[in-house]
């Protein structure tokens, strides 16, 4: 069951909605359910007399009253409006259970305590079968408004007990970090548009990737603007700095021809330009010469900092742990962007799965997470996709995102726990799209059986306590394809398995070898790690900085840059 707070200052337009066709003739029967006086509020839906003006004079009975004493001025914002609405697959509740619903929600929330005879006016209207909408005026018969600080939450909790006790469908409590929802009249427009998504939506994602990609707030705007989205920023009166900003989709007007502007933070909190400059790198590190050895540098970084960050989650720092997420969040959209292959549309729905995993009522240290955000970064400008490296930074997610999802749990964000398990399936099923057929070549192209042995022997003697598993495992071949190429590359393989075998994922993972294979294909290679340091010794004016090109956000690919395509 889901309520959905908001106010305004239009009794009898919201009125007329109520008791009409709707915009889509979507409304069948209007009609009063419950009222601060069902005997005294007038009920355009079964008295033909009874007329919208009628009925809103009657609700704005003790307005006007404080309008008076105002002198001829409305309090502001003195509509309060909450549809309620049952989940999909629910049964539908008959019309003496949604005024007990309405009656509960009006006491919940402060509009109408029970038992206060000085309370609020307010009706609930039904006109279709899943949902009523209770709308009030926030003024009550002594001249106050009403206590109605965090009326959204408190409906939110009121619902959580109404569905045990109906038999509804339990929903997941929120805590007020969600996005606000579309509007119905959003919703209806992206259909007329023949739009998937509502113009909030596709902005919200234009924004996270684009904040993802860039290094400094100016490249933010540039970008956004790049990609067809109108930037209107507010500028502080004295210091004339930014202080806030909104953006507007391409061909989205209101009735008048003007943009319809969406403000950062009421796409996500996280946008905001306050949440924004707390994620961007300074100007002086923004502008520092950035220098990449090896194009595969930026997945072999973001590999380890994601190793890093599943440690983090574990080291009972919930602010540390806050700042990995957002910055796991940035990442995915930007392992999205530089892959390749049938299986980044999976990693695209991680990415805006994990959007409502990515934040919480835990205050982020976002200091915490900077080597995850810098190599992320890095990602967003590389060059090419190399390979088994890119199939272990997937390895990576997929782990971090089900640890993910378990911190969550513990912490009983129950919204953020469904988010990042649904980004987990979603990575889960990327991951195996593109490791299937590397996994069936590494196979093929095992060592000789001699080799295979002496390989057996290392498993034994640095690992015996998963040697068995690890032996038996479906991967172990392919496992020595890779520590043969390890061998190849410098490494020692008893060193080796040594090293990567203690990392905590060994004791409860389902496939042991397949976890050694992607720990030891994201270590760098030894040999080419000499040359570099000795070309670097000799030669330092080699180091120079790379091109920095636009950055390309994963949801407007060229192909995809029209929200209208």
């Amino acid at each position: 069951m889901v309520p959905d707070v908001s106010t305004g200052s239009d009794t009898r337009g919201l009125i007329v909605y109520l008791f009409g066709p709707g915009r889509r003739d979507e409304h069948t029967d209007p009609h009063i359910v419950a009222a601060w006086d069902m005997a005294g509020a007038p009920d355009p839906g079964r008295d033909p007399a009874a007329t919208y003006s009628l009925l809103a004079k009657r609700l704005d009975h003790h307005v006007d009253l404080r309008t008076r004493e105002l002198g001829g001025k409305k309090p502001p914002q003195h509509v309060w409006h909450c549809p309620v609405r049952t989940a999909p697959g629910d049964r539908y509740l008959t019309d003496a259970e949604w005024a007990e619903v309405a009656r509960r929600i009006v006491h919940a929330t402060g509009i109408a305590p029970e038992g206060d005879e000085k309370a609020c006016r307010w009706i609930a209207v039904r006109h279709a079968d899943d949902h009523i909408h209770i709308m009030a005026t926030t003024v009550r018969a002594d001249g106050r408004r009403p206590r109605t600080h965090h009326d959204g939450q408190r409906a939110q909790a009121e619902c959580r007990k109404i569905e045990a006790e109906f038999g509804l469908r339990r929903l997941k409590s929120g805590d007020l970090t969600a996005p606000r929802t579309p509007t119905g009249a959003e919703r209806a427009k992206a259909e007329r548009q023949g739009q998937t998504v509502t113009a909030r939506h596709w902005l919200r994602e234009q924004a996270y990737a684009v904040a993802a990609a860039v290094r400094t707030e100016a490249d933010y705007f540039s970008v956004l603007e790049s990609l067809g989205i109108k930037v209107k920023t507010r500028l502080g009166p004295e210091t004339g700095d930014v202080i806030g900003y909104s953006l507007a989709a391409p061909g989205d007007t209101n009735a008048a021809g003007e943009p319809v502007w969406y403000g950062g933070s009421k796409l996500a909190p996280d946008l905001s330009i306050n949440r924004l400059r707390e994620r961007l790198p300074d100007q002086q590190i923004a502008d520092h010469p950035r220098y990449v050895a090896d194009p595969a540098d930026p997945w072999r970084h973001t590999t380890t900092a994601i190793y890093t960050a599943r440690i983090v989650l574990d080291s009972g720092d919930d602010a540390a742990a806050q700042g990995h997420l957002a910055a796991f969040g940035d990442a995915l959209y930007n392992i999205a962007s530089a892959t390749t292959g049938p299986h980044r549309a999976e990693l695209q729905a991680a990415a805006m799965a994990f959007n409502r995993a990515r934040r919480s009522a835990t205050r982020a240290d976002h200091q915490a997470a900077t080597a995850l955000r810098k190599a992320a970064k890095e990602l967003a400008y590389a060059s090419n996709e190399p390979g088994g490296l890119a199939i272990a930074l997937l390895f990576a997610t997929v782990h971090l995102a089900r640890a993910a999802a378990k911190w969550h749990e513990q912490r009983g964000h129950e919204q953020q726990a469904a988010a990042a398990e649904e980004a987990f399936r979603h990575l889960q099923a990327g991951y195996q799209q593109a490791a299937t057929p590397v996994m069936a070549d590494l196979t093929h192209r095992a060592p000789g059986a001699a080799t295979a042995r002496r390989f057996e022997q290392d498993v034994r003697a640095t690992l015996p306590d998963h040697a068995d598993r690890i032996l038996t495992d479906p991967a172990w071949t392919a496992l020595t394809t890779t520590l043969a190429h390890a061998e190849t590359a410098g490494h020692n393989p008893r060193r080796l398995l040594a090293e990567v075998g203690t990392q905590r994922e060994l004791d409860s993972a389902e496939h042991p070898a397949e976890v050694l294979n992607w720990r030891i294909t994201a270590q760098p290679n030894r040999r080419t790690q000499a040359a570099r340091m000795r070309s670097t010794t000799n030669n330092t004016s080699a180091m120079s900085a790379t091109p920095h090109p636009p950055a390309t956000p994963v949801a407007t690919r060229p192909e995809e840059r029209s929200r209208h395509r």
